[in-house]
């Protein structure tokens, strides 16, 4: 059976296709600056990959071509075999505890939660849209980034300002990269071969998040309500005291939405080490002598430790960590800094399993109190298993 993950942006439409229930990558690729200039699209299958410049003024036109593409390389001799499309959404609210099959009330909530995820939400809306237009009788589903998270407590996941705020205008914590923090930890939990774990899952890159997760279930996580929080990002600022906003809007005669846009856009390891929001650009400014580089990266990384000792101390211990997006899959320095700031509870690095990229290996010592383990997180094949579960 045939299953397509998608994840729509505003301007870019990623998507996976899969024989299920092998779990077998068919075809893969991006379609990227949709409606903007120089638009273009690239393809990866059986090992090749193919670059294309073509006109998309929307994503319905991108869904045409992919499925023109699937035609063409006979991945699928007619639409019919495309059996079921998964859609990933950041935003699901307290509405959506998993995945869901798609009808115009499910649309209805995900636009109505955009405003928590106004980048996000209505770029999954449009893609879901051009989906149905093009591949109608596909079952169509709707993967959210929040639904792991719904099994917070509320004692984690409220916020101590007026409870009208919650009630009335749903200002709570929803955390975000669920599907990847939940592909790792049942990954993890397979390889401890057993679920009755406490594990804390680090999915860490341009966005990144911890997450404390108990017999398969998170108890808590480090973003809120938008995923400007917990750690230290590319170039969003994460925890911050949140009277910095009034102070700077009157002392720099800034507008709410400059303020917003300077917290997202400029802050995290952009803001401090004045390079970029990329860690491998600060890594390099390191080796260079930076030290703007040097303390943004100090600052990462001890923001990674506090989030890790403080879900170590809420769950009583933890059974593994586990390493996992762009920084955490790759970045053998950043991995080693957290693993030593982690020695007081008894991390041992392993320096030699540590030496490596993209791979999943455990990077500590026999030795070590805690496991530390890298797991490259897969949020396509989640999103494919569970549109697969529902069609079957």
């Amino acid at each position: 059976m045939k299953v397509l993950s998608v994840n729509a942006g505003s301007s870019s439409l990623k998507f996976q296709m899969y024989e299920m229930p092998e779990e077998k990558v068919l075809i893969s690729g991006v379609f990227e600056r949709i409606g903007i200039d120089a638009p273009f699209y690239t393809i990866k299958i059986n090992g090749e990959k193919i670059r294309k410049e073509v006109e998309l003024p929307n994503h319905k036109v991108a869904f045409e071509i992919l499925v023109k593409e699937l035609m063409d390389y006979k991945v699928v001799e007619s639409l019919d075999e495309i059996k079921g499309i998964g859609h990933r959404v950041v935003q699901g609210g307290d509405y959506f505890n998993k995945t869901v099959v798609i009808d115009d009330e499910v649309i209805a909530k995900i636009d109505e939660l955009s405003t928590l995820a106004p980048l996000h939400n209505p770029a999954a809306i449009t893609g879901i849209k051009a989906a149905q237009a093009v591949v109608p009788n596909a079952v169509q589903t709707a993967v959210f980034d929040t639904a792991f998270h719904q099994t917070m407590d509320e004692v984690n996941y409220m916020y101590a300002v007026p409870y009208s705020w919650y009630t009335d205008y749903k200002m709570r914590r929803y955390g975000a990269h669920g599907t990847s923090h939940k592909y790792v930890a049942l990954r993890m939990n397979e390889i401890l071969g057993r679920m009755n774990t406490k594990l804390i899952t680090c999915h860490i890159g341009n966005g990144g998040s911890v997450s404390a997760v108990v017999d398969g279930k998170c108890v808590n996580t480090s973003m809120g309500l938008t995923p400007n929080a917990g750690l230290i990002m590319g170039s969003r600022c994460g925890d911050i005291d949140a009277t910095i906003i009034p102070y700077i809007m009157k002392k720099a005669n800034l507008t709410a939405e400059e303020v917003d846009t300077a917290l997202n856009k400029q802050s995290g390891l952009l803001g401090i080490s004045g390079v970029s929001s990329d860690s491998r650009d600060v890594e390099d400014g390191i080796n260079s002598g930076n030290e703007r580089c040097l303390l943004a990266q100090k600052m990462y990384v001890r923001r990674v430790i506090d989030y890790i000792a403080k879900y170590y101390v809420e769950m009583g211990g933890a059974d593994a960590i586990v390493f996992t997006a762009g920084v955490g899959e790759n970045s053998k320095a950043t991995r080693r800094e957290i693993m030593d700031g982690l020695s007081v509870l008894g991390v041992v690095v392993d320096e030699e399993n540590n030496n490596t990229r993209g791979e999943e290996i455990m990077v500590t010592t026999k030795e070590s109190k805690i496991p530390c383990y890298v797991i490259p997180t897969d949020e396509e094949v989640m999103i494919a298993r569970d549109t697969y579960a529902f069609i079957k």
